[in-house]
């Protein structure tokens, strides 16, 4: 889960996705970066964790850390919250950069339609209602088509 800065979007998106997929005994590793690096080692946003909080999710824990290209070899799937962070992305991991490995995770359920999840960073904290609503939304359609997909050995 990438988005800018790793305090208010993807750390949202990497709380609900871990428990979604703990709670379908999936085994996945699930994490979540910033491609500007401003905040570094920060945890979530106060209205992140208050909006996970809400939604009995802690992510207090988590610590924002730099997207890096050598995200491409550890995860099988980054999924970003907007086109400028896929831009950032391709910048960051250059001739790394795998595009069958990215996309945006609204993408998952409005397939091609290429919807942003919208930064809340200077919004009240409403908004980030509004993105955890989404992301719980895409994090859901996600598990559920992994669930349903033919196991592989």
């Amino acid at each position: 889960m990438v988005c800018l800065g790793n305090i208010c979007r993807s750390p949202l998106a990497e709380g609900i996705l871990r428990e979604k997929a703990t709670y379908a005994g999936l085994n996945w590793e699930i994490d979540s970066a910033g491609t500007n690096g401003y905040h570094r080692g920060e945890p979530p946003h106060l209205f992140s964790q208050n909006i996970a909080a809400k939604h009995n999710l802690d992510i207090r824990n988590l610590r924002s850390r730099s997207f890096v290209a050598g995200d491409f070899d550890r995860f099988d799937s980054i999924f970003a919250m907007a086109s400028d962070v896929v831009d950032d992305m391709r910048t960051i991991a250059g001739r790394k950069f795998n595009p069958l490995k990215v996309d945006l995770i609204m993408n998952l359920v409005y397939p091609g339609r290429n919807l942003d999840v919208p930064d809340p960073w200077y919004g009240p904290e409403s908004g980030y209602q509004q993105v955890f609503d989404m992301l719980d939304h895409a994090c859901e359609y996600l598990v559920k088509q992994t669930k349903m997909e033919p196991h592989q050995n």
